[in-house]
């Protein structure tokens, strides 16, 4: 009996680390219950959409530095800005990171994973997500606030924790030593070259296509809400487990994996709910596609340039439509 134990012992232990480290992940992404409760344990909220939107009603207790997605980024690059800036910024707001912190923006808003994100990639280990954010607390009939939260401020030592990002030269590198699985979170149109937003469109040779928002119950929900076929976003909630690896299946959870985007913030999202599933070695490209596409000598499949002089085109007959309107409405005034 002890024989046959011992024979499949190191079978069963794998199969308990690998429970105990899926369990690990799915605490990553937490419900309006575990909301409260971590409230009650004092934890730091960090609302991080913008000041007005913050102001119109934010969960009670919610610190707010602005958009993070603004304040924390080169607007230019769309990478992070030096780092000691952003200590500052953290260290003004009360933002200890090495603290439980639970981020929170809008439902399935990329840029909540990207604050989740730069809390793990400056050091800090204790984060989560409220993936319904705002709107999940309002439909639960939970209690809001206008009034701002400020907190004492504080001095934390950032510390960039650099294998949960690769540059765009450890990109390169990965690419050409050939064993490497590519997720690109971006649009289909990206993907094929039809939307372009950098010098060139495409996407990097055998990566595959799955974007953000298919972790979505309804990956088509931002749409039909431009349209105004749907009123409210309930749509952005996530998939179930079980359908998130259905959606992932091909994948494999043993190996290297990174995702991209535009510029790291979609790949933030995917990336979470990758390590929520087990992967064990997921990544983000920070500078993403507009590193690579910007990259002339990066390859590239289906690749197609901008074409500046129709875009420059497009923006004249835009302006002139824009002058005959002002036009028609001060004659109108008149």
């Amino acid at each position: 009996m002890f024989a046959q134990l011992k024979k499949f012992l190191p079978s069963i232990l794998c199969t308990l680390f690998a429970t105990h480290v899926l369990a690990q992940g799915l605490d990553t992404i937490i419900d309006a219950q575990q909301m409260q409760k971590a409230i009650e344990r004092g934890a730091i909220i960090w609302d991080v959409r913008d000041e007005k939107s913050y102001l119109e009603g934010h969960i009670p207790g919610a610190m707010n530095l602005g958009d993070a997605g603004v304040v924390l980024r080169d607007m230019n690059k769309e990478d992070y800005l030096p780092t000691e800036q952003i200590k500052k910024i953290f260290d003004a707001a009360g933002l200890d990171i090495h603290r439980e912190v639970m981020v929170y923006g809008t439902r399935g808003n990329p840029y909540s994973y990207f604050a989740l994100h730069t809390i793990n990639y400056f050091g800090g280990n204790q984060a989560k997500i409220y993936h319904d954010g705002i709107d999940g607390w309002k439909t639960a009939g939970l209690p809001t606030t206008k009034e701002r939260t400020k907190l004492a401020p504080v001095s934390v030592a950032l510390v960039e924790q650099t294998q949960l990002m690769v540059s765009n030269e450890e990109m390169l590198n990965l690419y050409n030593k050939g064993n490497l699985q590519i997720v690109d979170a971006r649009t289909p149109d990206e993907y094929a070259g039809k939307d372009v937003r950098a010098i060139r469109g495409g996407h990097i040779p055998n990566a595959i296509n799955i974007p953000f928002e298919e972790n979505w119950q309804d990956p088509t929900t931002a749409i039909k809400l431009s349209k105004k076929q749907v009123a409210e976003n309930s749509g952005m909630s996530l998939k179930n487990t079980l359908d998130l690896k259905k959606l992932y299946a091909k994948l494999d959870p043993n190996k290297e994996t990174v995702v991209y985007c535009q510029s790291g913030v979609r790949a933030s999202e995917t990336t979470t709910i990758l390590k929520n599933l087990g992967f064990k070695n997921v990544k983000v490209y920070d500078s993403s596609w507009l590193g690579w596409g910007n990259n002339l000598n990066a390859p590239a499949e289906q690749e197609t340039f901008l074409n500046v002089g129709a875009l420059n085109a497009k923006i004249t007959a835009m302006q002139a439509k824009i002058n005959q309107l002002e036009d028609a409405l001060k004659a109108k005034s008149n």
